[in-house]
């Protein structure tokens, strides 16, 4: 069997899977998941994330699609599931923009929100270039170069609540949805691990639920409940590109008729930067480009 074949192996009956469904990341994150799980010891061997060192990985790589062809080929129906903290640092802005101008709590719901990493923002620490905001003791830094100025990092800022919604969520308190997580970030991203795994430590003891349900449904239902003295941000990341058309529409409309102070604020991809808009009383602002993992940031928002 030529090694081209051991690929094949695994993705036959996945050649017309469309393009945002990421099949290259949910073959390497399968893979990954196996050997962070213990049960692929000579690839291992490569991969930092398992404490392995890299190297020539491919032959063990072919081997491993091989011996466990059948386990893979399981593996890879499942969507890429990844909720990463470094959006954060080109969401923030946003949020402490939200906060300034509304000078309420806010209430947070993020659509996507995987297993509401994300929902913790606030509990993590940044440094903005120069500058430096969150807790100096948080178990995350999320660390960006940043040009353009900055967000408004001195405006006062209080949540009030936090939830979020996802097809598939994911139980950060869960060593199977720890494992899920990390299996989705690359071995070698030492920064990207750190910050994971720190946010998923950070996410025991902090109450932020995650439903099962669609963005649309979801979003329609948490809008039409009463909420007094808050403002309310819905929020998402790179998210857009996994919802049906109709969905999308769905949910856009639920946003645009809301009752009360509503925030719309979100980061999806722009070519080859991905870029951070929000829409607050009737204005629609690009606030900041940033890259697909948070950094680099270029914040754009006055």
């Amino acid at each position: 069997m030529v090694e081209g074949d051991a690929v094949y192996g695994v993705l036959r009956g996945h050649e017309h899977d469309p393009g945002p469904s990421a099949l290259a990341l949910r073959l390497m994150g399968a893979v990954h998941r196996v050997v962070l799980r213990g049960d692929a010891p000579r690839l291992a061997a490569h991969y930092p994330s398992a404490g392995g060192t890299p190297g020539d990985a491919w032959p063990a790589f072919v081997e491993l699609l091989r011996e466990r062809r059948d386990e893979l080929r399981r593996l890879v129906e499942d969507p890429v599931q990844t909720n990463e903290p470094g959006r954060c640092a080109a969401l923030l802005g946003g949020f402490l923009e939200v906060a300034r101008v509304t000078d309420t709590p806010l209430r947070l719901l993020e659509v996507g929100a995987s297993a509401g990493l994300n929902l913790l923002f606030d509990g993590y620490r940044y440094e903005l270039g120069g500058e430096r905001w969150g807790p100096p003791g948080s178990p995350v830094a999320i660390r960006v170069a940043l040009t353009g100025g900055g967000p408004p990092l001195d405006a006062p800022l209080a949540i009030d609540s936090r939830a979020g919604c996802d097809p598939r969520p994911v139980d950060p308190r869960s060593e199977e949805g720890r494992l899920t997580l990390t299996s989705y970030v690359w071995p070698d991203q030492h920064e990207r691990l750190e910050r994971l795994r720190g946010a998923l430590d950070l996410a025991t003891g902090v109450d932020a639920v995650v439903e099962r349900a669609g963005a649309a449904e979801w979003t329609e239902t948490r809008l039409a409940e009463p909420a007094h003295d808050v403002a309310t941000v819905v929020f998402h990341s790179i998210v857009m590109q996994y919802l049906p058309d109709a969905e999308r529409e769905r949910f856009e409309q639920a946003i645009g008729t809301a009752p009360g102070t509503v925030a719309w604020l979100r980061m999806e991809p722009a070519d080859e930067m991905a870029e951070v808009w929000l829409s607050l009383g009737g204005e629609d602002r690009l606030l900041a480009r940033a890259g697909y993992h948070g950094d680099p940031l270029e914040w754009l928002g006055h």
